[in-house]
């Protein structure tokens, strides 16, 4: 929010600096985002006296001869066609910077220096600037838009500095306004603070005025949706007289960024950034009866705002309706069959609160966002509906613009008129802070920021400002209130009540889980995080049925957008989403992994939170990849936790390729799978033509709770045996659809001197016969008290051979 450090000093009476009060605002929790010179691209330009002036023969130059206080006049050549002799401008000398303007001297394209140079013949030793050049404006001088020379007054002192004359020695304070602080989204909200801060007095903005006897005959306002609209505001005022606002009025907006349009128009304006109330005008003679109803839209109800945008409407949207049609967007824009206009004679000023809650959701799902539905979506009190209707027929009357009627209405649900009161106790608010504050600097600092106080030895009685709607739960709220006062650095670390030292550390929870994502890492993956939402198209590209168990989604009400409308219920579509997006950036090749919730509905329709479920996801794509890398990568974390992870052939995935694709079990349980992604899915995928032929991609999913079931609750490391491991070849003939992870468990359970399994060929030939392969391993004997035999080894063998044959009938070829 943007705040002229002029306007400031209209309550506040400020005696630091700019740069000072920057620092303050800050100390009280407000953060000072830019502290914005007005003039900032403006330097050495001063009030310039032109002496003598003759025109240049054959061109529109003029050759002036001009005083700027250097102590000898300065020859500038000038092309405005109204510089004349004895005239005041503002002066650039040689060295100065303005903004360079384009051939219609009004667009400015940016920063320039002056520069001695020469025109026509002629030396030039500055330069006559016009308002524009000087980033001025109507609004914030009288004559700035002015196609020529800034016509500085008479009394203007020579060589004088024309930033304090023009008022470009102003500040622009933007400030960062916290979500619950909805009553500092406004000039006066600052000013309090400021006041507090600096601990001077508030000086509150003229609201008095006077009402005539006229009464607009059957004017009648009525709220039908007062959940919506709690309390509303109305007053009549008659004999409008459209004109320019005044100069100081026209200045504050302009500083604001607003520019003017008409007094009434920016009475409404002005009070928005003032007070803080959005406020709107209607044209009487535009409405077609005198009934204002406020009530929800009518499904398919249309309204053409003042922007000329044609907006569909449904019941949960407000408007303002004059007994026949909607004339207001409520909290967001007026009727363009409304609005005010230079025949405006009679009008109907509005000033409500409406629930921010609804304005944020009409102005999200209409896609309109407006000054006055940023304000109402952090939240307007009623006190402010109050303070800005009153502020705003004092200017009325003030600027002289029309005639407050008596014509006034009010109609509200009911809210209590006062702050909310709260009881705390001087030593509960120490509590909260771990610190000291003597009782007389509480009450003084809660009487500063305008509550009201009474103290009964330790216990206070205290009434918040109306205003302060965001004071919800007594000592704590108060606590906030009187630290960020007196000063956060007066806070010494301590320890909480009943607070013990620990060594502090990782839990097993988390010591596993940075293990695994440390294994992972090691294997060449990148951790990613991704949203929890996707749409139902990606559940659809992985060609899950219909009547699978992961379509049992929950679905969001109000999404962010139409691809992130449903709770994720498995993380296979994010990662396959993140390797599509990094195959189009030219990213060809990678690891990826993530640890994330995935999200089961207890039931639906959806009554109660549901099961978050730690899932493990991974892919692996690239030329290099294969089944087995990516099951290289998969034992890598069976060995990190010290458990044997064994296979199966996964043929009812619908996303993987059936031949490709295995679950992975552990003591004989399924916790995850992984594969190649199936050939249909991968030709759906839009990706670049040469990442179709040329990529391969593998997904796995692997469910992080089950898993951890399974592991040990601690590792037990061996000793390395003293004595030498043995290792014996063993070949076998086997049906073609026989698994190696079922012969190295049928190896592993046979003797327990078995080490480790490794297969080192496959072999197929005629010789072996149609349908068989022959699979040879390498076995490691790990010996326990003392060197294998040769005889032991045998033994050992004649185990597996006889378990093999037992269990699956196979023989050593």
């Amino acid at each position: 929010m943007k705040v002229p450090f002029s306007w400031l000093k209209e309550y506040v009476d400020i005696d630091v600096t700019a740069q000072e009060l920057e620092e303050k605002l800050f100390s009280c929790g407000f953060e000072v985002e830019e502290l914005i010179p007005v003039g900032k691209d403006i330097s050495g330009v001063v009030v310039g006296h032109v002496v003598e002036c003759e025109k240049i023969p054959d061109t529109h130059l003029s050759l002036c001869k001009v005083d700027a206080g250097t102590g000898e006049l300065l020859q500038i050549c000038c092309g405005a066609d109204n510089v004349q002799a004895g005239g005041k401008y503002p002066c650039a000398l040689v060295g100065a910077t303005v903004l360079a303007t384009g051939k219609d001297h009004k667009t400015v394209e940016g920063v320039m220096t002056i520069k001695k140079g020469k025109l026509r013949g002629y030396e030039s030793f500055g330069m006559l600037c016009s308002g524009v050049e000087l980033g001025l404006n109507d609004d914030l001088y009288p004559g700035a838009d002015y196609f020529g020379l800034l016509v500085l007054p008479e009394d203007a002192p020579v060589g004088a500095d024309v930033k304090p004359l023009l008022g470009m020695d102003d500040y622009i304070f933007d400030i960062s306004v916290t979500a619950n602080r909805a009553d500092c989204q406004s000039v006066l909200g600052i000013a309090r603070e400021v006041a507090a801060v600096l601990n001077k007095p508030l000086k509150m903005p003229a609201t008095d005025y006077t009402t005539s006897d006229y009464t607009y005959p059957g004017l009648n306002i009525t709220v039908e949706a007062l959940d919506l609209c709690p309390r509303y505001l109305g007053h009549g005022v008659r004999n409008i007289t459209p004109g320019q606002s005044p100069q100081w009025m026209r200045r504050y907006l302009a500083l604001c960024g607003l520019r003017s349009i008409s007094n009434v128009v920016d009475i409404t304006n002005f009070v928005m950034l003032e007070i803080g109330q959005p406020m709107h005008a209607f044209d009487m003679s535009t409405l077609e009866s005198t009934q204002i109803i406020v009530r929800r839209a009518r499904n398919d109800e249309s309204i053409v705002t003042l922007d000329g945008k044609e907006f569909q409407l449904n019941d949960s949207n407000l408007v303002i309706c004059d007994g026949a049609k909607p004339v207001a967007l409520a909290g967001i824009m007026g009727g363009l069959n409304s609005e005010i206009t230079e025949n405006t004679t009679q009008l109907l000023f509005e000033s409500a609160k409406f629930m921010r809650d609804n304005i944020r959701k009409t102005s999200r799902s209409l896609g309109q966002s407006t000054d006055a539905s940023s304000h109402y979506e952090k939240g307007i009190s009623e006190y402010t509906c109050e303070l800005g209707m009153a502020r705003a027929l004092h200017l009325i009357q003030e600027l002289g613009c029309g005639e407050v009627t008596a014509s006034a209405f009010d109609v509200s649900a009911g809210a209590p008129r006062e702050g909310k009161r709260f009881t705390a106790t001087i030593s509960g608010i120490n509590r909260i802070l771990g610190i000291d504050v003597p009782a007389e600097a509480i009450l003084d600092i809660l009487r500063r920021l305008q509550f009201e106080v009474k103290q009964e030895g330790d216990v206070l009685d205290v009434t918040a400002p109306r205003y302060r709607e965001d004071i919800e739960i007594g000592e704590p709220d108060l606590a906030e209130e009187v630290i960020r006062e007196y000063g956060y650095e007066h806070i010494v670390p301590t320890f909480l009540q009943d607070s013990s030292v620990t060594n502090g550390g990782l839990n097993p929870s988390q010591q596993r889980r940075a293990k695994l994502k440390r294994t992972l890492c090691g294997q060449g993956y990148y951790e990613i995080s991704t949203l929890a939402f996707y749409a139902d198209a990606d559940l659809d590209a992985l060609h899950l049925a219909e009547d699978a168990p992961e379509r049992r989604v929950i679905r969001l009400l109000n999404p962010i957008t139409s691809n992130l409308t449903i709770m994720r219920p498995l993380l296979a579509p994010s990662m396959l989403n993140t390797v599509v997006e990094n195959l189009k950036k030219g990213n060809n090749a990678g690891r990826l992994f993530e640890l994330s919730n995935v999200y089961a509905p207890k039931e639906l329709p959806v009554t109660q939170l549901p099961d978050e479920i730690p899932h493990l996801g991974f892919a692996a794509f690239g030329d290099e990849e294969d089944f087995f890398t990516v099951k290289g990568s998969v034992e890598a974390l069976a060995e990190a936790f010290g458990v044997q992870f064994d296979y199966e052939r996964a043929e009812d995935v619908p996303y993987l390729h059936p031949g490709i694709s295995a679950y992975i079990l552990c003591d004989g349980k399924r916790v995850g799978m992984f594969g190649k992604l199936a050939n249909q899915v991968t030709g759906e995928l839009k990706l670049p033509k040469d990442s179709k032929a040329n990529h391969k991609i593998f997904l796995g999913e692997i469910d992080y709770n089950a898993l951890c079931a399974l592991l040990p609750e601690s590792m037990r490391y061996q000793p390395i045996s003293e004595f030498p491991a043995a290792t014996r070849d063993l070949a076998l003939v086997v049906e073609e659809g026989m698994t190696c992870g079922t012969l190295v468990e049928t190896i592993r359970s046979a003797c327990k001197q078995v080490g480790d399994v490794e297969l080192f060929d496959v072999y197929r030939s005629e010789q072996i016969g149609e349908g068989k392969k022959s699979m040879a391993f390498k076995i490691f004997f790990v010996p326990e008290d003392k060197a294998l035999t040769p005889k032991d080894i045998d033994r050992f063998m004649n185990k597996i051979l006889g378990n093999l044959k037992h269990k699956l009938n196979i023989d050593m070829r």
